[in-house]
């Protein structure tokens, strides 16, 4: 009986191992700050959300474009006590500076989540 309860100890154990292993590799992430709303020179920052979507934004003069699976959409730039809110008469882009979400008020859902700053375009 001893022995059969160490031949089951350690046939277990590398299944226990192997399930702590990661399976995807590890994202980074560093806080991107967004220009002044006002700041007339144009600035994109692309930003990945969850289930791998991006959302791509250019910011410049009180507007943003905001580009989401092949759409785009011009938001007005929107005084909020913190963080930021672009929005038109369908859409809103909101957050902070390391996270986002891009929301659509007709259907009233979601359509990027959790979206955090990868990389500045140019």
């Amino acid at each position: 009986m001893r022995r059969l309860s160490i031949v089951a100890v350690a046939l277990a154990a590398p299944v226990v191992v192997a399930a702590c292993v990661p399976q995807q590799p590890v994202v980074a992430f560093q806080t991107i700050p967004r220009p002044a709303p006002d700041d007339p020179v144009p600035m994109g920052i692309t930003y990945l959300c969850e289930n791998h979507k991006e959302v791509s934004v250019v910011y410049a003069k009180n507007r943003a474009s905001v580009t989401f699976d092949n759409k785009t959409w011009r938001m007005e730039y929107q005084a909020m006590a913190e963080g930021f809110r672009y929005a038109d008469t369908n859409n809103q882009w909101t957050g902070r500076d390391d996270l986002a979400a891009l929301r659509d008020n007709a259907a009233n859902r979601p359509l990027a989540y959790n979206c955090r700053p990868i990389k500045r375009n140019t």
